[in-house]
């Protein structure tokens, strides 16, 4: 039973490295790329980078924000004064 496990697992790994190279290859095609070759792709960057504010950048954006939230209020008072 072990024996088969070990021949499983060896298959499964030499279709993995035959995916992974088929990912790589940039051969003449047309349009958007299958799921799976996008998926064997971004394997190794499941991690998305963020985006750095500075502080006055982030004080000015929730001004920005205060400021929206305050004419939404101002416009829903006005709508229920009707």
């Amino acid at each position: 039973m072990i024996a088969e496990l070990r021949a499983e697992k060896a298959a499964i790994d030499d279709a993995v490295i035959v995916l992974e190279r088929l990912a790589q290859t940039h051969g003449r095609r047309r349009g958007r790329p299958p799921v799976w070759l996008s998926v064997v792709r971004n394997s190794g960057n499941d991690v998305k980078p963020s985006r750095v504010f500075s502080n006055e950048t982030r004080k000015r954006m929730a001004e920005a924000q205060k400021k929206r939230w305050a004419a939404y209020r101002k416009a829903q008072q006005a709508a229920a004064g009707k």
